[in-house]
């Protein structure tokens, strides 16, 4: 049998990209061989990292896109979103979104919860499986926010984030500080529980559900439209204030 001549490229990871690669593989230029030519996409997941995490590829410092085929002798930069530096004069690997609203998977209900109370659109269902959930993020334009890299790496998926912190606090300042979302945050305006946009209600007209010294402290509510849960600013709420102002400081 003839051996089928090896080709190489050599890629270059940067900032957190590093983070899905092994460890040999971080933070330097490394030769990578293949046997058959595919995608630089293709490629850029075999070695671990999803698309999604993906902004800019340069090719001899030439942009371009996630279809270009490696040849041999290649030389290929990969780097995530930029944070203070424009790049939308070059070559666009997705287009930009102009809100930002979020799909999270079965095991960050606790995230999903803390960006509603700040203000973000999170749909979330505690059943929904991967297909579904690619389902969501590819037909509503929502960003898939998950700790699965496998569930990052569908075609379907279009924008996403691997969340790397595990704890619920130190993840949704992750999330915030990802998207830069401070100036946008807008707090107390959603209902927690199913994600819905709050509207003010007259207590006459929901005072046979309140509690005694609930209808005697407060005067001011909010309904939920979608599953008719009740709102005000009782002693929950200045915990869930003091959260917010801890999450905007950090």
């Amino acid at each position: 049998m003839v051996a089928i001549p090896r080709r190489q490229a050599v890629f270059r990871y940067y900032a957190e990209l590093n983070d899905f690669l092994q460890p040999a593989r971080r933070f330097a230029a490394f030769a990578h061989g293949f046997e058959f030519s595919a995608s630089v996409k293709e490629m850029i997941e075999a070695m671990g990292v999803p698309h999604t995490e993906v902004d800019l590829i340069l090719l001899d410092g030439e942009p371009v896109d996630f279809s270009h085929a490696v040849q041999d002798g290649d030389r290929i930069s990969v780097y995530p979103a930029f944070k203070s530096l424009d790049t939308r004069s070059l070559l666009q690997l997705r287009a930009s979104l102009q809100d930002h609203r979020f799909v999270l998977d079965n095991h960050l209900g606790r995230l999903a919860r803390y960006l509603r109370m700040l203000g973000f659109d999170a749909d979330y269902e505690i059943n929904w499986e991967d297909k579904e959930l690619s389902r969501i993020s590819h037909s509503e334009d929502r960003i898939l926010l998950t700790r699965d890299c496998g569930l990052l790496k569908r075609s379907e998926v279009v924008y996403g984030y691997f969340v790397r912190a595990t704890e619920p606090t130190q993840q949704i300042v992750e999330v915030v500080m990802r998207y830069d979302l401070f100036s946008a945050v807008s707090p107390f305006r959603r209902c927690l529980r199913c994600n819905a946009l709050l509207n003010p209600v007259a207590k006459k007209s929901i005072i046979g559900r309140l509690q005694p010294k609930t209808c005697q402290h407060y005067n001011e509510f909010r309904l939920c439209p979608a599953c008719n849960r009740i709102y005000w600013t009782g002693s929950h709420y200045e915990r869930m204030h003091r959260f917010v102002q801890l999450i905007l400081a950090r």
